[in-house]
């Protein structure tokens, strides 16, 4: 698949994650579920089913719209084709598909936070929420299976589904998040040589280049610990990145003279949402903040030049 639709997935994940209620409109998808399913959930309490309500209509009206946007302005340029599958599973050393993975997961998170305010009880909120998750970035799959260009990714979406039960999964067995998926960028000087893929400009590169971006999971040690004597604030997380990516492939890479490897991490991290504030407005800038790793000592392996220290790796 061309290195070009990652980018219009990622630049659809970032518009939605600055509007995350969006993100909530595929509870039902338009319709995607069965009626009574859904309906079964919603309190009986007249009050907090209007809530609910408002809450699901909104959100259905404003993800439609940013579908019908997307289709527009990228598919349409292309021709249509019969509904197929492309194998990418083997380009960019996975990095978009724990893209994916990342997205999925927070989506899930959120879509439980938000179910869970207006009057969804814990368990059909958990379960609701995490569906979403699940199938959110399903319709830019189909989207992809119906252009002659591309072509629909079980990859994709595997890791859609992997991101949804990781909140799913921890919600059923703690009532909390314990193990949080997050995103760090540092640019690179590597997208000089694909501008057009890579990016050309940070703006573009934030998006496009995946030498600059690293992947993490951060456990919450005092979640499992418990004991007051241990930070609540303080994490470790391990990291996964790439380096000398410029062509999808290994393949590619070599016959350009450029060895793509893999980046391994061990660091410290900071969870933000054990600050509590009496300010919503403060608990957003903390909820959004705390979706990206923030510079901490780290530990570095890859194959290229062993083992390395940082004193702050962001």
């Amino acid at each position: 698949m061309s290195r070009l639709i990652p980018k219009v997935r990622l630049i659809l994940r970032a518009v939605i994650k600055n509007n995350f209620i969006s993100l909530v409109a595929a509870i039902i998808f338009a319709g995607a579920f069965p009626t009574g399913s859904f309906a079964d959930s919603i309190p009986q309490d007249k009050t907090k089913n209007k809530k609910l309500k408002r809450f699901v209509i909104a959100s259905t009206a404003t993800y439609g719209a940013a579908l019908y946007g997307l289709n527009k302005a990228w598919y349409a340029d292309f021709p249509r084709s019969e509904f197929h599958f492309f194998n990418d599973n083997k380009e960019w050393k996975q990095l978009d598909k724990i893209g994916h993975f990342y997205s999925a997961f927070h989506i899930s998170h959120t879509s439980v936070h938000l179910l869970r305010k207006a009057a969804l009880e814990d368990k059909k909120a958990y379960f609701w929420g995490s569906v979403v998750g699940m199938i959110m970035l399903t319709p830019i799959e189909i989207l992809d299976g119906f252009s002659e260009e591309y072509g629909a990714s079980w990859g994709d979406l595997i890791a859609n589904t992997s991101g949804a039960m990781l909140s799913y999964g921890q919600y059923v067995a703690w009532d909390e998040i314990r193990i949080k998926p997050k995103y760090s960028f540092s640019r690179s000087s590597l997208a000089n040589n694909r501008p057009n893929v890579l990016g050309n400009g940070l703006h573009e590169e934030f998006l496009k280049d995946y030498n600059g971006q690293t992947y993490w999971l951060s456990f919450d040690l005092f979640s499992f610990q418990k004991k007051a004597s241990f930070p609540k604030w303080l994490n470790v997380a391990i990291g996964y990145g790439a380096d000398n990516l410029i062509f999808a492939r290994d393949s590619e890479n070599q016959q350009q003279g450029f060895d793509a490897y893999r980046q391994y991490y061990l660091a410290l991290d900071f969870d933000l949402s054990h600050i509590d504030s009496r300010s919503k407005f403060v608990n957003t800038v903390l909820y959004i903040v705390d979706l990206v790793h923030l510079p901490a000592p780290s530990l570095e392996y890859n194959r290229v030049k062993g083992w390395s220290f940082h004193v702050l790796k962001f």
